[in-house]
């Protein structure tokens, strides 16, 4: 493997982001809202096996106090290759020094607890497009 990560999103290609996410179910939004979601992130990170994209992730932050990991996903063919770990390292050294949330699918959560992420008792949310997200299973 020749694994490195780009923390930029210029040249990116956006249809291989939003096949990703759309994969795992975490979005179905087109390949330019990602794009703008990523360009207005905070920090962002691509892995990449040589020139293929593997695995994605970015971080939105106030850059002081609070900050959020989002959209954290592997092609499934590096799962267990310590692909994820890397994406959250990466976007920590970032946010390290904030409080940091960590949004993800339900069935992922004990992958961020090995990874020292913890369970909140008084996290909340409101969703645009609620039904849709409880169907997901994100909210109960």
């Amino acid at each position: 493997m020749n694994i490195y990560i780009g923390n930029d999103c210029h040249g990116r290609n956006w249809e291989e982001v939003a096949e990703l996410l759309k994969h795992f179910g975490l979005s179905n939004a087109s390949a330019d809202d990602h794009r703008q979601a990523f360009e207005n992130s905070y920090a962002v990170s691509f892995v990449y096996d040589g020139n293929e994209m593997i695995g994605i992730g970015r971080a939105i932050s106030d850059g002081i106090f609070q900050a959020a990991i989002y959209n954290i996903a592997v092609t499934p063919r590096y799962h267990g290759l310590g692909i994820g770990r890397i994406i959250i390292e990466d976007l920590l050294g970032f946010v390290r020094h904030c409080n940091v949330i960590l949004f993800t699918h339900p069935d992922k959560l004990e992958f961020y607890k090995h990874l020292g992420f913890r369970k909140m008792r008084t996290g909340l949310a409101l969703y645009a497009n609620e039904a849709k997200v409880e169907e997901m299973g994100f909210i109960e």
